[in-house]
């Protein structure tokens, strides 16, 4: 996307645009991560795959591994920032990054540790 040498819009992006739908197309542009969204079965599936390798990495095995919430990012294919609840008031956010081939494959690109709900999904 191209954007105009004096202004914070695209190109051809006209200022008679609603403010919201304004809002829409910024959040909607490759490289910025969406709004959080409450984990679907689709996201909690994609977490279960990545699982036995999360546990590795950590030399741990999660009882509980609920998805709770998750943004996405879209770039040359597709990153999940999912925040996980592991039982007893504990937390991890993952970063799982599914490639834009017709394959369904997905790669754990990153961790992190001791979060709590309260934290925010954010770019690792």
């Amino acid at each position: 996307m191209d954007w105009h040498p004096n202004s914070s819009y695209p190109v051809g992006y006209s200022s008679r645009v609603s403010y919201r739908a304004k809002k829409q197309l910024i959040r909607m542009m490759p490289g910025g991560l969406s709004r959080a969204r409450s984990a679907t079965p689709e996201i909690q599936e994609i977490a279960n795959k990545v699982r036995p390798l999360l546990e590795e990495k950590t030399n741990e095995k999660y009882e509980v591994f609920k998805a709770v919430q998750y943004k996405s990012q879209v770039v040359a294919g597709q990153n999940y920032f999912i925040k996980m609840d592991v039982g007893g008031g504990c937390f991890l956010h993952i970063k799982v990054f599914r490639r834009i081939s017709g394959e369904n494959v997905l790669e754990l690109s990153g961790y992190q540790t001791n979060k709590t709900r309260k934290d925010e999904l954010s770019y690792f």
